[in-house]
Formats: C-alpha cells, structure tokens, sequence
C-alpha cells in the first residue's frame, strides 16, 4: 500500500491556489491519552487544519519545549507505543480524509527497523515523516525506503543554516520544507521574528517545495505574521497548551484546540 504524499502535496498546493497559507497542526500521540489524542487530531482538522503532525513521543526530545516535553512524558508513562502512533495516524486520516504525517526523532525509527516504519505508516495512511534529527548525509537508506511507500521526507532547516546547506537539504526532502524560526526549542513566544522571514526567503531560492514555519506561533496574529511569507503555518505548543490546561476534562480540552484551530484557521487566510 502506498503512502499519501501526494494528498500532501495537493492539499498544500490548493492552500496556495487559494492565497493563503497551509494550517499545520502538531499533536504528541498518546496525549492526553491514546484515545484522547485521535480525538484531538480530529478536532483540530474540524476546527480547520489542514494537515496534522503526529508526535512520536521520546525521552529525550531536544528539539521540544517544556510544553511538550511534558505532554510526551504524560504519553510515555502511560506505555504510547508505536503502534499506537500508527492508530493515531489511520483513525485522524479515514475520519477526515486529510494528511497526517508524523513526527519523530530517528533513533526509535532505526530501533523499531525502516522498512517495518515506513510499510506500517503507509499502510496506516501517513502521507509522510518529519525528521529533525537525521542527518541529511546519513538519510539514504531512509529515503529510499520513503519513496518506494510513497511517503514524505520532511527535513527541518534553521536560521543558522548557510545558504549551500540548504540547498543540500532542501534537494533531498519531499513533501515540504519545516522551518525553525529561531533558535531554540518549541514553545509559543511573543514575537515569530524577522529571522523566520529570510530564512524562509532563502530556502525558497533553494527548492520548489513548500516552506512551512514552525517555532513560536500561538495565535491568529501571529499565524497572519508568518502566512505573508510562508507557505505553511505550523502550530504545536499552543494546542499541547489548551489539553494541558483541561486538567483531566477531555471535552474541554477538545473544545479548545478546535476552537483555536478555527482562530489560526483564520489567521492563515488574513495576511496581515
């Protein structure tokens, strides 16, 4: 079974052919619980998501803020496995129809074996990977087994990186480009910056793919900010945020990541 990157790529393509950007939403499997996070990742696509990255949660998360560092050790003391982003990953995509991909650092990917990852995440429906730690020079075997299932490869690239670096990396991803808007780890701020901007300038001279910001955005203004220059919006902290502060009450939680979803929704259509 093949994966769904071309639903992917339609779906970023038709943002654009409406003039907007892309909502992209992230979400840890297993949080608040396995059940609990399908039922987010349906909420956030009502609320107008376009596409949603699943979690993989790890131990270590180095590119995680304290948000979801927490969310993910709600997730790993209540025994997420891999099968379980895998559910997550088909019970958010037949529900909605849409793209989901997931996230995740390399070393459980190279632990649980490539070609069993990536046969179970196109059959589960995953339109692809998100990888921010593996190296580009180090990702052929990965990419190989990624495109024989029809899988995005998803590589991050941040303001530190020189402009032949990008051109590297840019050259071997798919799907679409994430963009760190700054330095640092995941959290929401007051401010996405001007650094987001050229950096996405100079991955788009690159590449012909997408370039979606992640890193800081947390409301609708800043999602309009980032919208002007970006082709995807990506959002993560503020929705672990809303199932954090729910304190145990699902419904609440749920009510508040689809109501945000709508707020971003809306934000990625203004350009301000």
């Amino acid at each position: 079974m093949s994966g769904n990157i071309k639903l992917l790529s339609d779906t970023l393509a038709a943002a654009k052919a409406e003039g907007r950007s892309a909502l992209i939403a992230y979400l840890p499997a297993g949080f608040p619980t396995v059940d609990g996070g399908i039922e987010a990742a349906k909420a956030v696509f009502d609320g107008g998501a376009d596409v949603v990255e699943i979690g993989l949660p790890h131990s270590d998360p180095v590119l995680d803020g304290p948000v979801i560092q927490t969310a993910d050790d709600i997730a790993l003391r209540g025994g997420v496995k891999i099968a379980d982003v895998m559910r997550t990953v088909r019970e958010a995509h037949e529900a909605t129809g849409k793209p989901v991909l997931v996230m995740t650092y390399w070393n459980p990917i190279d632990r649980y074996g490539i070609e069993r990852f990536t046969a179970e995440l196109a059959e589960a429906g995953g339109a692809g990977c998100i990888l921010p730690d593996l190296p580009v020079q180090e990702s052929a075997t990965w990419r190989e087994h990624a495109d024989k299932h029809g899988l995005a490869t998803v590589f991050v690239v941040a303001p530190s990186s020189k402009d032949a670096r990008l051109a590297e990396i840019t050259a071997a991803g798919s799907g679409f480009v994430y963009a760190a808007s700054l330095m640092g780890v995941t959290g929401t701020r007051e401010s996405v910056g001007e650094q987001a901007q050229d950096l996405v300038r100079r991955t788009q001279a690159t590449t012909g793919l997408p370039v979606c910001v992640g890193l800081g955005v947390s409301n609708a203004e800043q999602a309009a900010e980032v919208a002007r220059f970006a082709d995807g919006v990506i959002v993560g902290s503020a929705f672990v945020k809303l199932l954090l502060s729910a304190d145990g009450d699902l419904a609440a939680g749920l009510a508040g990541v689809r109501a945000l979803a709508g707020e971003l929704a809306a934000g990625v259509r203004t350009r301000s």
